[in-house]
């Protein structure tokens, strides 16, 4: 059921069960989709909101989490609300748009407005390119989808991409979000006289007077004349708001005076900025274009050290400052930041590519860890267990799992989201499954059809501690594979496959490709009980 409310212009998503069950989501799902774009704090110990987008539709999906004896996450509760069809938090050029700060889900929790993300809409051709306002969720039962007024000037832009949401912040003295819109400037969403009736202001950044000028709906401005907002940070000591400008950082202070926030960064294009931490400290981003390619850089300042903002060294296994960098090696992108204590973890990944993980800093700055190929590596990705299957992270984010402990979350493209409870040690993967039986009743290939080189995963169920064999037969029931051999596997509420280890790549025992054709997988294990499963190999070449 759905249902329009004058205030605000905004379309409320209400009655989530009829909704929920028009879109048949299944009830042992936990996300709309495995390919999940965002993380957030849900606003109590446990609690979550990932955003997910599937091929038929999007939504929020909110999460109760615990923390069992053996230190895993586990799934205690949770709660769905769908998105209309004909909008979602996630452009279609998430993953290939060249500017940075397209390439990224912002998310804030807004007092009364609850957690807010941008809306997209279709474009002319049909793609979700459109920028349209800002998605409010209050609830699951209460999600407003709210158009944000468009002055007319915008109307001479180029694209509708460059005024696109790429950054929020709340201040929750002044009521207010600030949302970052490219060529917009700024947009103020006032909230003081209650969230169904808002009042929207706008200022465009006049950098050579050092001004914020107010932009009226019908006005007359060149507006390729302002200089383009990308993101915003609030201090959350001094509530003065940090800048991402296409021509430096700057800071608005509380008492209303716009200055330069850095030398070093006042000619950059800062396409984010991140303030967070104890002690805290401001990490941005720049990209700059190179001869071949976009270029980034990832800077920090400490707010209550003297000096400006530095390049963030990169530290090998042996304490080693190095002169070159990952960012030397391709064009990456932050997705988020998150802090915990003296640490941030930020989560990059290559534009257009699937290189992907966290970096950990430190005081010292990006930390590294040895590697078999390299005696360094600074991505902390699937190797060292973020993921337990080699896919995209597309986000992060720290939230209070427990009164002492802080929770580390990450969404991925592919394999819905993994937790940590020891602050990045070890994770969980939390994703849509179906529904298994236990001792070896149901064995399920995922994805069913692959090609040599490729992986499906074997994905069973065993009721108590188990010995694992997986064996692979073609069709006529000749074995060409042995998997794993007498492996230990335990029982799990809901499955008890190991991601890293029980996979077939469509290979036999010598590392050749395996004929076209349908294949069988066997899964037995030291109890008695035997279990078999079907996938379809299409061959080809490693």
């Amino acid at each position: 059921m759905k249902f329009f409310v004058d205030a605000g212009f905004a379309r409320r998503v209400a009655g989530v069960v009829a909704v929920a069950s028009s879109l048949a989501l299944a009830a042992t799902e936990t996300l709309f989709s495995n390919w999940a774009f965002s993380v957030a704090p849900g606003g109590d110990y446990g609690s979550l909101w990932v955003f997910s987008r599937g091929d038929m539709n999007s939504g929020v999906t909110r999460l109760d989490l615990k923390v069992s004896a053996s230190g895993q996450v586990q799934v205690s509760g949770t709660e769905q609300g769908p998105l209309s069809d004909s909008v979602t938090a996630v452009h279609d050029g998430i993953f290939t748009d060249v500017n940075a700060n397209h390439r990224r889900i912002p998310a804030e929790n807004a007092g009364r407005l609850g957690l807010v993300y941008p809306m997209y809409g279709l474009d002319n051709n049909g793609n979700l390119l459109q920028p349209e306002g800002i998605i409010s969720v209050r609830s699951t039962e209460d999600i407003f989808e709210t158009p944000l007024e468009l002055p007319s000037a915008a109307e001479e832009l180029d694209s509708a991409m460059t005024y696109a949401v790429s950054g929020l912040a709340y201040d929750s003295t002044r009521k207010t979000l600030w949302i970052a819109r490219g060529m917009l400037g700024l947009t103020g969403y006032d909230i003081s006289r209650g969230a169904n009736d808002p009042k929207e202001f706008r200022l465009i950044f006049d950098r050579e007077n050092k001004a914020l000028d107010t932009l009226k709906l019908n006005a007359s401005k060149d507006l390729k004349k302002y200089t383009e907002v990308f993101d915003v940070a609030l201090d959350p000591n001094t509530r003065d708001l940090w800048m991402a400008t296409a021509r430096g950082l700057w800071v608005l202070s509380a008492d209303g005076r716009l200055a330069s926030a850095s030398k070093v960064l006042d000619s950059m294009r800062v396409t984010g900025v991140w303030v967070g931490g104890d002690p805290l400290m401001v990490i941005a981003e720049t990209q700059a274009q190179g001869k071949e390619s976009m270029k980034g850089g990832l800077w920090r300042k400490y707010v209550e050290k003297s000096g400006d903002f530095a390049k963030v060294p990169f530290i090998d296994v042996k304490g080693n400052s190095q002169k070159k960098d990952v960012y030397d090696n391709a064009d990456y992108t932050v997705s988020n930041v998150a802090f915990v204590g003296k640490q941030a973890l930020v989560a990059v990944r290559t534009v257009g590519g699937s290189v992907t993980g966290l970096l950990r800093v430190d005081s010292l700055g990006v930390r590294a860890y040895e590697s078999d190929e390299e005696e360094s590596q600074w991505l902390f990705g699937f190797e060292m267990g973020v993921t337990d299957r080699d896919v995209m992270i597309c986000d992060i984010a720290a939230f209070p799992l427990e009164k002492n402990t802080t929770g580390l979350a990450v969404a991925t493209y592919g394999n819905g989201i993994s937790v940590s409870a020891d602050t990045g040690r070890t994770w969980t993967p939390i994703l849509n499954r179906a529904k298994l039986s236990g001792n070896l009743g149901t064995v399920r290939m995922v994805p069913s059809v692959i090609t040599a080189g490729s992986e499906s995963l074997v994905s069973y169920k065993v009721s108590k501690d188990s010995k694992i064999t997986i064996e692979v037969f073609s069709y006529d029931m000749k074995k060409v594979r042995k998997i794993v051999k007498s492996a230990p596997r335990f029982a799990d509420a809901s499955r008890s496959t190991n991601a890293k280890e029980d996979v077939w790549d469509g290979l036999d025992d010598y590392g050749n490709p395996c004929a076209m054709g349908v294949y069988y997988v066997r899964v037995k294990d030291n109890h008695g009980h035997v279990g078999w499963g079907k996938v379809m190999t299409l061959g080809g070449t490693r």
